[in-house]
């Protein structure tokens, strides 16, 4: 039986994820400001990402914010089913 990940890597599998999402819909250089918050105590993951982009952004900020969050919680899904 494999070890359950840490606590650390939750955090670190769940943070890639999400900024992955952001940063495939905006360039990095054209965000105003973006944010990923994970944590994960308890066997609790919360995500919160919060998305500035340019204001002639073609995406929107509140969708890719969510897809982001949902790519995080899919990602450590994932990494526990392994």
């Amino acid at each position: 039986m494999a070890a359950e990940p840490t606590d650390e890597r939750v955090v670190e599998v769940a943070s890639e994820a999400a900024e992955g999402v952001v940063l495939s819909r905006y360039r990095q250089a054209d965000l105003v400001d973006f944010d990923v918050t994970i944590t994960f105590e308890d066997g609790v993951l919360e995500v919160d990402v919060y998305v500035n982009p340019p204001a002639d952004a073609d995406a929107d900020a509140d969708e890719v914010a969510d897809e982001a969050a949902r790519a995080a919680r899919d990602a450590v899904d994932e990494l526990f089913g392994e």
